[in-house]
């Protein structure tokens, strides 16, 4: 066991359960290395977890206060927390492409929308590959995958002007950054910019999967070969083309640029009890 994992992750679910080569224990990491580097401890964070492959991979891992939440509902969940815990606290939650961007994703605009003070890190590995490795709305177009055996051909939420982080930035949200897990320390500082940020921030990380993604669109199980297509995908906002890269950087830092939603609403709450007192 590593010295982060030793410090911050139960015993008996390390390494995990992703399968062999997967990027998602890198992402793990970085989000354990950005917790220490900002000197954050177990008791200053509640972490959440959705389904897929990212919930199983960090499902009850953190060794201090942890909760899981159903599929795309883990954002309402970590809302309730909010008003409920101490302002100093941090809420990390760690979910996959379809937990954010699908079946998550009215719950995400309405936290984005709200300001909910909360660290979202989605680790996107391009597809639904817990049930066998069908396209979602971030796979590449062209890809082959389980569903899509002749080249996912449908509008995606990354692709040809359309970019997810956009539409977040719009909703509300107050930082929003994207990157490649194979650029290792660009995430660890932008995980670091979400968690000082008290407002709604995401983190999206794209990463390699071996098993089906690397198997069905790559043609390949090296991983060198599959590690290299996302280092190559992965380009700055300046060298954004129309092309199947990931534009990757802070995208949007509006960090505590606006009023946060549970800090509002006790404000809200403190003024009705004010004026009902007063008779107004």
């Amino acid at each position: 066991m590593d010295t982060l994992a030793e410090k911050f992750l139960r015993p008996e679910k390390y390494p995990g359960t992703a399968c062999r080569g997967c990027g998602l224990r890198v992402m793990h990491s970085q989000v354990l290395q950005a917790i220490d580097e900002l000197q954050l401890g177990l008791a200053d964070i509640v972490w959440g977890t959705g389904i897929g492959c990212t919930g199983r991979q960090t499902f009850a891992t953190w060794k201090g206060d942890t909760f899981a939440g159903t599929h795309g509902r883990v954002y309402a969940l970590a809302t309730g927390l909010r008003l409920a815990l101490p302002s100093e606290k941090r809420i990390i939650l760690t979910v996959g492409d379809g937990d954010a961007f699908t079946i998550g994703l009215l719950h995400l605009l309405n936290c984005a929308r709200r300001n909910v003070d909360m660290t979202v890190i989605v680790g996107d590995n391009l597809g639904y590959q817990s049930t066998g490795g069908q396209y979602s709305m971030t796979t590449p177009q062209g890809s082959r995958t389980d569903s899509s055996p002749y080249g996912m051909w449908e509008q995606n939420l990354t692709q040809n002007g359309i970019d997810i982080l956009r539409i977040l930035k719009e909703a509300g949200a107050t930082f929003l950054a994207r990157h490649s897990v194979t650029e290792k320390r660009a995430p660890i500082e932008s995980i670091k910019g979400a968690l000082r940020n008290r407002g709604f921030s995401l983190v999206q990380l794209v990463y390699p999967c071996i098993t089906h993604f690397g198997a069905q669109a790559l043609q390949t199980r090296d991983l060198k070969k599959i590690y290299q297509w996302f280092e190559e995908r992965t380009v700055a906002p300046a060298d954004q083309g129309s092309g199947t890269g990931f534009t990757c950087g802070v995208l949007h830092d509006a960090s505590n640029a606006r009023p946060e939603f549970s800090a509002s609403l006790r404000e809200h709450v403190d003024s009705v009890q004010r004026r009902s007192l007063s008779g107004g």
